[in-house]
């Protein structure tokens, strides 16, 4: 068998040509990927003639993303074997977890996420292996027919955006496709990976909850139905990070605030917009007297400016060239109407301010 020369770790080694980064790093089982010439890699990645090889360990964050990337297919692969007629959406890892968009045929409730988190520990203790597979857009379309939504990320050819380009979006389309025991596929997705060398490097998971979503973002999309979860490089600190987020259900401000009777958001007001009770309106007055003290502690001077303002101010300041998508609807206001109706003075529009700066500009310039 022929040798090639690459470098891992910073140690430069000789092995034979069909050595895979599993098997360099098969004594490290903390090590789940790895880069390859600085671009992150399935470690069954075949190497080549001056590599550099460098590990990836699970508790890093480019490990514990994978985690919870192979850990959101493993969840699609279940929830396909409980739900057979369920269709994939996309399924990324995000901060301290996971989710993934499925449009079932009912929607999901607790008891499902049991049945589905029951499935996956099946496909976990089984082992499979995630193998990577080029293939042709045509191809793909082909394997994929029966996924709309998939098919839809394959027709993208630009930048499909950062939550669809865990599966599209490389230099190259490829599907993983997951291996049962006897090598052959048990279930197979459009991805980029990469991925763990196989299920049974997923130590420690569990599903939160469910929410509604519209397909990549947008509310002319249909609505598909979201699973989220969560995995670790161990039962302790999954047990602790479950543990943190049950203290902070206890130290929710909406809890609180109805239990001390502080302040409450009535819908018919909207969401996250509070009234302040008696009991509240105290502490608000407290801390507010507070961080007036200490304001002219340091010699901060006080100036107020209206809440409103005519429009050109925020063109002057490029707020509305900017930020207008995200700023309240202006106002009409000081419009003049003739006895018929007809407009006699036009009307100024009038912003709720996003911010001070340009009403204390004016202050500055008077």
């Amino acid at each position: 068998m022929a040798q090639i020369s690459i470098t891992v770790d910073g140690t430069a080694l000789k092995l034979e040509a069909d050595q895979r980064p599993t098997h360099i790093f098969a004594d490290k089982k903390e090590v789940v990927v790895c880069r390859v010439n600085g671009v992150l890699k399935d470690l069954w990645t075949e190497l080549s003639e001056g590599d550099v090889v460098e590990s990836v360990v699970i508790s890093s964050p480019d490990g514990l993303a994978v985690l919870r990337h192979s850990t959101a297919h493993v969840m699609a692969q279940a929830v396909q074997e409980v739900y057979a007629n369920t269709r994939l959406g996309i399924g990324p890892p995000i901060k301290d977890g996971f989710y993934y968009d499925f449009d079932p045929v009912n929607t999901f409730n607790p008891d499902d996420l049991v049945k589905i988190e029951s499935a996956m520990r099946k496909i976990v203790k089984e082992g499979q292996r995630f193998r990577r597979r080029v293939t042709t857009e045509a191809e793909a379309l082909k394997e994929l027919a029966h996924e709309p939504y998939k098919c839809e990320l394959i027709g993208i050819k630009g930048p499909a955006g950062e939550e669809a380009s865990v599966e599209v979006g490389g230099s190259e389309l490829t599907i993983y496709d997951n291996l049962g025991r006897d090598g052959n596929p048990v279930w197979s997705d459009l991805c980029r990976g990469p991925h763990l060398p196989s299920t049974k490097h997923i130590p420690a998971f569990k599903l939160m909850r469910t929410a509604a979503a519209y397909w990549r973002g947008s509310e002319k999309n249909p609505m598909l139905q979201r699973i989220y979860g969560t995995a670790w490089p161990s039962q302790d600190e999954l047990n602790a990070y479950l543990e943190l987020l049950a203290e902070a259900e206890k130290r929710d401000h909406r809890r609180l605030g109805t239990e001390l009777d502080l302040f409450s958001f009535p819908e018919e007001i909207g969401s996250g917009l509070a009234v302040f009770h008696p009991k509240g309106g105290i502490v608000r007055r407290a801390m507010e007297d507070y961080s007036r003290i200490r304001h002219e502690e340091e010699n901060y001077e006080f100036v107020y400016s209206p809440h409103l303002t005519k429009a050109a101010l925020f063109e002057t300041s490029g707020h509305l060239q900017w930020y207008a998508d995200g700023m309240y609807p202006p106002m009409i206001l000081d419009e003049e109407l003739n006895p018929d109706g007809t407009v006699k003075k036009a009307g100024q529009q009038y912003y709720m301010k996003p911010m001070n700066c340009p009403f204390h500009n004016l202050i500055y310039k008077s």
